[in-house]
């Protein structure tokens, strides 16, 4: 799972099987709509997970968070 910031400042929350692949999408703003809107600025904080569910989650969480708490997410990187 990922999070990106977009051009216009917006975070996008994500999950992936491949994140290389997945970034070159939204780069080419092919990876989703709302980043085919907003564009694509950088790759902010990723998280890999075996379990699919658990990731699942995390990415619902994740979404739910205000801005600063996602801020929060990479500042403890």
């Amino acid at each position: 799972m990922y999070v990106i910031e977009c051009n216009d400042g917006l975070y996008y929350t994500g999950m992936t099987w491949n994140l290389e692949n997945r970034m070159q999408q939204h780069i080419l703003g092919k990876g989703s709509e709302f980043t085919a809107r907003h564009g694509y600025k950088k790759l902010k904080w990723s998280k890999e997970f075996t379990n699919i569910t658990e990731a699942r989650e995390c990415e619902h969480q994740v979404k739910d968070f205000s801005r600063k708490k996602k801020e929060a997410l990479w500042k403890e990187q």
